[in-house]
């Protein structure tokens, strides 16, 4: 919490919340990021352009706002590579098993007040509490 910046979380969160709206009012499609990925496997005629230009949006903005002169965070991932691609597959995985990831049902589900969507983030947040709790103070990872 030594880091935390009120300011740029707040303005962080509404410009997610303002495009998962802008998305779902222009296009009539959740913005959850397991759904359009999941979209282009296999691809669905009709459905890659925007899906792709989705997915490169999200590559393309960070060096937007580099270029602006805004800096990126220096990210540490501390766990092995055999770890992490676990991780991608119990995470597609749960994101198939629960129709949706946490941008599709915390952000957009929740947004629209879909009782599934708050079931769902409950759980999410409930197993990512018990995951860290687990990982560093039980196995001590």
């Amino acid at each position: 919490m030594e880091n935390f910046t009120p300011v740029s979380a707040l303005i962080g969160g509404l410009l997610i919340g303002a495009s998962a709206a802008l998305f779902l009012v222009l296009n009539g499609r959740i913005a959850g990021i397991s759904g359009i990925l999941g979209g282009l496997i296999p691809p669905e005629r009709g459905q890659i352009g925007w899906r792709l230009a989705f997915l490169a949006g999200m590559f393309i903005s960070p060096l937007v706002y580099v270029a602006f002169g805004g800096t990126l965070p220096t990210v540490i991932l501390d766990a092995s590579l055999p770890v992490l691609a676990l991780a991608g597959v119990i995470v597609g995985f749960g994101t198939r098993l629960g129709a949706g990831c946490t941008s599709g049902h915390g952000v957009c589900g929740i947004g629209r007040g879909s009782p599934r969507s708050l079931a769902a983030t409950a759980v999410f947040m409930i197993t990512a509490i018990g995951t860290v709790f687990l990982t560093r103070h039980v196995i001590g990872m």
